[in-house]
């Protein structure tokens, strides 16, 4: 089974990039709000945790290598300009309103930030193109001095077109989590891809705004105790140990044979069937717990990973278009031992459960428990978080005219060493595979591929 995961390397490289000229980016029509008008966020929108601009990286091979340069620019921004008709509210910028929570306001001259930028290096001395690298990271804007986290008064659409020796190009995404999660990136991005494509706008389906689908309930009931937002003073070695040395990304390709088996495996005793994530995100923490010899043993742990709860929703459904956050944190809770010297199914099972908990119960207690007690901060004691990208149509959905992107996905995890991400691998021949990013110190990474692997089973 060892043989179908294959750890994959990326070179350590220094990409020079030379920045043109930055372009502002205004819809190309009127749009239904003016300068002082402002757009209510929902609480799934303004979660601490999607306080993140999400960094996204696409190349393409190009076909003419005369002409690409300008040709790009100008099809991005004249298509970008277009979509930001109806995705009027990517123009705006955010603010704190009372309380803390944060809102859409539109001033004058706002728009997104287009930035273009060349390298003298070219495509093929970037080495692997499927495996996310850190070294890409300046593909992707940020401003001088740019504080981490910084969200208010930033360009809610931030994109860079590098453009490398050979005519070859990357486009370096930035998008707002709080405007929308991953299908709803998804549906922009496919619409402005769609648009490029065709020369004129394509939305389908019709965006829809509609935050106030989510208005918490007056007064708030939660009716859950919401674990994953559990303030909790770290009492084991977990976090210490990865934020101490200087954590490295390692990636790894795991083949459809080894999901399948890994499923088999992991199947708990009962009739509920388990999935290849609840799988795959048992398999992987129990692999980081036992590579990071968490103590101590008693110390009870979480994972965390987003669940879509679009099609929870029932009594009324979400409006076709939607577009912002419709995902809840679910959290399965376990002691060091279990995890170490459990069974795989046991910590399957855990998975299953708290997965299947999101309700639709689940996201409105979820809605009302921030507004009760609107988190500050990000908790990360105690705690994995894994974010899967496999069911986006992240390639699909970039097709700006120039074929599918080569690689479109993250670049580097080690800001965040306790979030790991599920990847689709992608290209001309999506065949199931997954790409499995997760964050360690250089001293237990060899540990780590011996359990992925389950050279530890009998």
């Amino acid at each position: 089974m060892a043989s179908w995961v294959q750890e994959l390397h990326f070179p350590h490289l220094h990409i020079p990039i030379t920045i043109d000229r930055r372009i502002q980016v205004m819809p190309a029509a009127r749009i239904p709000v003016g300068p002082g008008s402002s757009l209510y966020l929902s609480n799934l929108d303004d979660m601490i945790g999607a306080r993140v601009f999400t960094p996204t990286v696409f190349f393409y091979r190009s076909k003419d290598l005369s002409s690409a340069r300008d040709p790009v620019i100008k099809t991005l921004c004249d298509a970008l300009a277009r979509v930001l008709v109806p995705y009027y509210p990517l123009s705006g910028r955010l603010r704190e309103a009372k309380n803390g929570k944060l809102e859409v306001f539109f001033g004058r001259e706002q728009g997104a930030l287009v930035v273009e930028a060349h390298s003298n290096m070219a495509l093929a001395e970037l080495g692997d193109l499927s495996v996310p690298n850190p070294a890409w990271a300046p593909l992707v804007y940020r401003f001088p001095n740019e504080e981490p986290y910084k969200v208010l008064d930033m360009p809610l659409v931030i994109a860079q077109v590098t453009v490398f020796r050979c005519g070859g190009f990357s486009l370096g995404l930035r998008l707002c989590h709080c405007i929308c999660d991953g299908l709803g990136a998804m549906q922009f991005l496919g619409a402005w891809a769609a648009t490029a494509k065709a020369g004129a706008l394509v939305t389908k389906p019709e965006p829809c705004w509609d935050r106030e689908f989510f208005q918490p309930r007056d007064p708030p009931m939660v009716k859950y105790l919401h674990p994953e937002f559990m303030r909790i003073d770290e009492g084991s070695s977990l976090t210490m140990s990865l934020w101490r040395a200087k954590p490295v990304q390692k990636c790894y390709r795991v083949s459809p044979q080894f999901q399948a088996q890994l499923k088999s495996l992991a199947q708990p005793n009962d009739m509920l069937a388990c999935s290849t994530f609840d799988a795959m995100a048992a398999h992987v923490w129990r692999s980081w717990v036992k590579a990071l010899d968490v103590k101590p043993l008693d110390y009870e742990l979480r994972l965390t990973f987003s669940v879509n709860a679009r099609p929870k929703l029932k009594n009324p459904p979400l409006k076709e278009g939607f577009y912002g956050n419709v995902v809840c944190l679910a959290c399965a809770m376990s002691p060091v031992y279990d995890l170490i010297r459990g069974h795989l199914s046991d910590t399957a099972r855990l998975v299953r459960e708290a997965r299947l908990g999101v309700s639709e119960e689940y996201v409105r207690s979820t809605v009302d428990y921030v507004e009760a007690d609107r988190p500050r901060r990000l908790e990360f004691g105690g705690k994995l978080t894994i974010t899967q990208w496999t069911r986006f149509s992240i390639y699909e959905s970039a097709d700006f005219g120039w074929g599918r992107p080569i690689y479109a996905g993250p670049i580097d995890l080690t800001p965040t060493p306790q979030v790991c991400v599920f990847l689709p691998e992608g290209g001309a021949d999506p065949s199931g595979t997954m790409v499995v990013c997760i964050c360690l110190p250089e001293s237990a990474t060899n540990k780590f591929t011996e359990f992925l692997c389950l050279k530890d089973f009998v």
